[in-house]
């Protein structure tokens, strides 16, 4: 996946792959304006938690990329507006607020400085944390790689790839990292309803780096699990509270249970920067509820009656005992995490 990312700045423009469209169709979007990046997260062009959180750096950056370099005044509202506007598009994933705070800063730090400079400021920023985003992963990779024997299958739930982040994967980068470490390493794939990021995503990109992936369908999982064809069940999250209680996408909850009940290790992959250190347990973290299109249809074919009610949250909170450990880009979380977890930030 060297060769395609989700997230590219090139000649003023942010380059997004429109997600939406794989794997039939390699699409990227040319934008030029953060309305646009808006857009582009609300309807899940781009989508994971990490590539959010880059993509609205950027965002930020195009709001006043080709703005008057005179008028301060007019320059900071419109930066402010569009963190405002970015902030609101997602209530779920840490990410999205952890990388916007970061470029509000670098704007507060520099407000004396010249526009010019300013806006190479947050170009500077919105890289650095595309950048530091890929080596976080790649650092999560060789944590989470050591924790897995010379063979095994792995279990994953929606797409925490390259997709997902600046490059290289959160749970798909201990795959990653574990393979180039020569160990022999397969894959189940989740299809993930409703939106299929496991059948669309993950199948896709892993069978472009040619490593071996089957793809499931959701309901499929206890079944393999009781015939001991799953030995790890590696996912990713979109935000980790205190006490290691994890909202990641819907149906997380379900295979953690069922690991537990079958004795499966059941790993979370994630940057520290999707830890939310302001909330103490996962009953706090905002879960966004999507459009009951999204369940009613399969892509453009409605598969329910269409006034059938429809509750379609796109993620749920897995409780921390029922995760084995947390891969972090600052090694790895073992209970009890509201101590492991603070020992990494500091």
């Amino acid at each position: 996946m060297d060769d395609i990312r989700a997230i590219q700045w090139h000649d003023g423009k942010v380059r997004l792959l429109d997600q939406r469209l794989l794997p039939n169709e390699l699409v990227l979007l040319e934008i030029s304006d953060y309305r646009g990046i808006v857009n582009g997260i609300r309807s899940m062009s781009v989508r994971g938690a990490p590539a959010i959180g880059i993509a609205a750096a950027f965002g930020v950056v195009l709001s006043v990329w080709h703005a008057d370099e005179v008028d301060r005044h007019a320059f900071l509202e419109k930066a402010n507006a569009a963190i405002d506007a970015l902030k609101a598009t997602r209530p779920t994933a840490k990410n999205l607020f952890w990388a916007l705070d970061r470029m509000r800063r670098v704007l507060s730090r520099n407000l004396s400085r010249p526009l010019k400079e300013i806006k190479l400021a947050l170009l500077s920023e919105a890289q650095s944390i595309l950048d530091d985003d890929i080596e976080r992963c790649k650092r999560i990779g060789r944590f989470g790689a050591e924790l897995l024997p010379n063979r095994c299958t792995v279990l994953t739930h929606c797409n925490a790839g390259a997709l997902a982040t600046g490059g290289y994967g959160t749970a798909l980068g201990i795959v990653r990292a574990a393979i180039e470490k020569g160990k022999k390493v397969k894959v189940f794939a989740d299809e993930t309803r409703p939106l299929l990021q496991g059948a669309r995503l993950t199948a896709f990109e892993l069978m472009e780096d040619d490593i071996d992936v089957t793809l499931i369908c959701d309901n499929t999982a206890a079944y393999l699990m009781k015939q001991g064809r799953v030995h790890f069940v590696i996912v990713g999250a979109d935000r980790i509270a205190c006490n290691g209680d994890v909202a990641n996408k819907i149906g997380t909850y379900n295979l953690a249970v069922l690991a537990k009940h079958h004795d499966i290790p059941f790993l979370v992959a994630a940057p520290l920067s999707t830890c939310d250190f302001e909330i103490a347990s996962g009953e706090e973290i905002p879960i966004e509820e999507r459009d009951h299109a999204e369940v009613r249809h399969l892509g453009s074919a409605l598969v329910a009656p269409e006034e059938v009610p429809v509750y379609n949250p796109a993620f749920d909170v897995t409780p921390h005992e029922l995760i084995t450990a947390i891969v972090t880009d600052a090694g790895v979380a073992k209970p009890p995490y509201d101590q492991t977890l603070a020992k990494m930030r500091n």
